[in-house]
C-alpha cells in the first residue's frame, strides 16, 4: 500500500457480499440472539457472522496505528475507568477498533448506527459476540433507526455519562426523550459537521445544551485525514469494488467542495475524469476553479453525467427531478455522512423496479428501460481525536469546560499526529531551546495558533475567538 493507506485504509464498501448472501428477510427486532456466552443484549442481524467480522476488525487495526498506540499506551492508566459512553456512528471495521480501545481505556459502551445503509453486518455480529451492546444493522428502516437508539440509552440500570454522536440524532433523541439524563452527562464528542450545525451548536447558541460538547470535525486530523486524505482514496476504490467503472474520461459531478469534496476531485481528476462542481460556498466555489474544476449548477449538467457524487451533509441535494433527467447507467453515490442527500425515497414508487445486484448495489429501472446505479454510502472514518476527546472531557475539572462548544486542543491534534508518524519511520526535528525562545513557543507545543488550519478551509469552519470556544487548557493526556 502506499503510505496513506497505511495512515487509515477505512472503506464501508465491503469486498465481501457475504453480509447479504445468506441472510434471511426475517427483522433482526423480531429475532432471539445470544453470543457464545449467553448475552443477548443487542440486536444485529446475524451473530454468526461473528468470526467473519473478527477477521475485518483485525485488517482494520493494522491500518490504524495511532488509535492502537493510543491503547498500548494507555491502557495500563484506564483513564475512562468508570465511563459509560453510549455511541452512534458509523457500525464498521474501523468503528470497532475504537469501541475496543475505549474499552481496553475502562469505558463501558452501548452503540447504535448514525446511517440505516453503512453498517457492516459482520462486524455488528463480532462485537456482539465480544459482549458489546450494539443495535444495528444495513438496511435499517426509519422506525428500525430511532429503536435502535432508544434501546442504546432506555436500559434498566445502566446510565450513560458521555455521548459520542456522529450527525447528532442521538444527542437530539435524548434531549427530546430523556433531558433528565443530561444531569449525570458529563460530555458530547461530536464528530460530523452535520451534528455541530444541526444540534450541538443549535442547542448552544438557544442556550439549551445542558452540558460541554467537543467538536472534533473541525480538528486537522479529523479534516485533512478522514476528510481529505481517507476520502481521496476510498472514493476510487469504493466504485470499482461495487461497480468496475473506468474513470478515465468518465463525467462525473461531486457535489460540495469540502474537504470530502476536494479529496473526491482530486482522486478522479488524477484517473481522466472530466470533473465537475456544485458549491453553495463562494469561498470553495473559487477554490474549485482555481484548481481546475468547472463550477456548475447540476441541473446543468444532470443529462450528461455519467457519476453523481454527494458530499455535503444537506438534504435533497440529488432529488426525483435529477434522478429522472439522468442518463442510463448513471452511477449515484454518497460520500457524505447523512442518506438524506439522495432523496431515495422519492424512487420508492410502482412505475419504478428495484434490483439487487451485488451487496450495496441497486438498479432502479424507469418504465422506458432506463435505469440507474444507486450505491449505499461510501465512506470513511478515523477515530483516534474521538478517543482523545472522550478522555479529555471525561477526565477534566469540573468548571474546565462550560455549557459550549469547544474545538479540539491544538495540542491533542498534534498528538493524534506524532502517533502516526512511525508508521512512516519519520523522525521528527526539535526545537532548540533557542529557536523555541525566538518563536515564543513551547519546545514540546502548541506548534501552531489555533486559527491556523494548515490549507485554508471555507469560513465557517474558521473558529471564531469565542464560536465554537478554544478550550480553556486540557489534561494530560496518556503517554505525553
Amino acid at each position: 500500500h502506499p503510505p496513506l493507506v497505511m495512515l487509515h485504509v477505512s472503506i464501508n464498501v465491503s469486498a465481501a457480499s457475504y453480509t447479504d448472501s445468506s441472510d434471511d428477510e426475517t427483522s433482526p427486532r423480531d429475532k432471539q440472539q445470544k453470543n457464545s456466552k449467553g448475552n443477548g443484549d443487542f440486536c444485529i442481524k446475524n451473530i454468526k457472522q461473528a468470526d467473519f467480522g473478527r477477521r475485518e476488525i483485525e485488517i482494520a487495526e493494522q491500518e490504524m496505528p495511532a488509535l492502537m498506540a493510543l491503547r498500548k499506551r494507555a491502557q495500563g492508566e484506564k483513564p475512562l475507568a468508570g465511563a459509560k459512553v453510549v455511541g452512534c456512528t458509523h457500525i464498521t471495521a474501523q468503528t470497532a477498533v475504537l469501541m475496543e480501545t475505549l474499552s481496553a481505556l475502562g469505558a463501558q459502551c452501548r452503540w447504535a448506527a448514525c446511517n440505516i445503509y453503512s453498517t457492516q453486518n459482520e462486524v455488528a455480529a463480532a462485537l456482539a459476540e465480544g459482549g458489546f451492546s450494539v443495535f444495528a444493522w444495513k438496511g435499517e428502516s426509519e422506525d428500525d433507526f430511532w429503536w435502535c437508539i432508544d434501546r442504546c440509552v432506555n436500559v434498566e440500570g445502566w446510565q450513560p455519562n458521555m455521548i459520542l454522536d456522529d450527525g447528532g440524532d442521538l444527542t437530539h433523541w435524548i434531549y427530546k426523550k430523556y433531558p433528565n439524563m443530561f444531569k449525570k452527562i458529563k460530555g458530547i464528542v461530536e464528530e460530523s459537521v452535520t451534528g455541530v450545525h444541526r444540534h450541538t451548536s443549535t442547542l448552544s447558541k438557544a442556550g439549551k445544551l445542558s452540558v460541554p460538547a467537543m467538536n472534533v470535525n473541525d480538528s486537522v486530523t479529523k479534516q485533512k485525514f478522514d476528510n481529505l486524505y481517507c476520502c481521496r482514496e476510498s472514493i476510487l476504490d469504493g466504485l470499482k469494488r461495487t461497480t468496475d467503472v473506468m474513470f478515465g474520461g468518465k463525467q462525473v459531478v461531486v457535489c460540495g467542495y469540502g474537504e470530502v469534496g476536494k479529496g473526491c476531485c482530486a482522486a478522479l481528476k488524477a484517473m481522466g475524469s472530466i470533473v465537475y462542481v456544485t458549491e453553495i460556498d463562494p469561498i470553495c466555489a473559487l477554490q474549485a476553479c482555481m484548481d481546475g474544476f468547472r463550477l456548475v449548477k447540476l441541473n446543468e449538467v444532470i443529462r450528461q453525467v455519467d457519476i453523481v457524487i454527494t458530499c455535503t451533509g444537506n438534504k435533497n441535494v440529488v432529488v426525483r427531478e435529477n434522478l429522472d433527467r439522468m442518463k442510463n447507467g448513471c452511477i449515484v453515490c454518497n460520500m457524505g455522512h447523512s442518506n438524506t442527500e439522495i432523496d431515495v425515497a422519492s424512487l420508492r414508487t410502482p412505475e419504478l423496479t428495484w434490483e439487487r445486484v451485488r451487496s450495496q448495489v441497486d438498479h432502479v429501472i424507469w418504465p422506458d428501460g432506463k435505469r440507474i446505479v444507486l450505491l449505499a454510502e461510501v465512506h470513511t472514518h478515523t477515530h483516534t481525536h474521538c478517543a482523545l476527546a472522550l478522555i479529555e472531557l471525561y477526565n477534566a475539572p469540573e468548571g474546565r469546560y462550560k455549557q459550549d462548544v469547544y474545538l479540539l486542543p491544538k495540542k491533542m491534534d498534534e498528538y493524534v499526529a506524532s502517533l502516526h508518524l512511525p508508521t512512516f519511520d519519520a523522525h521528527l526535528t526539535e526545537l532548540s531551546d533557542e529557536q523555541a525562545k525566538y518563536l515564543g513557543l513551547n519546545k514540546n507545543g502548541p506548534f501552531k495558533p489555533n486559527y491556523y488550519r494548515y490549507v485554508k478551509n471555507k469560513v465557517g469552519h474558521q473558529p471564531s475567538p469565542s464560536k465554537p470556544r478554544v478550550h480553556p487548557g486540557f489534561s494530560r493526556q496518556p503517554g505525553l
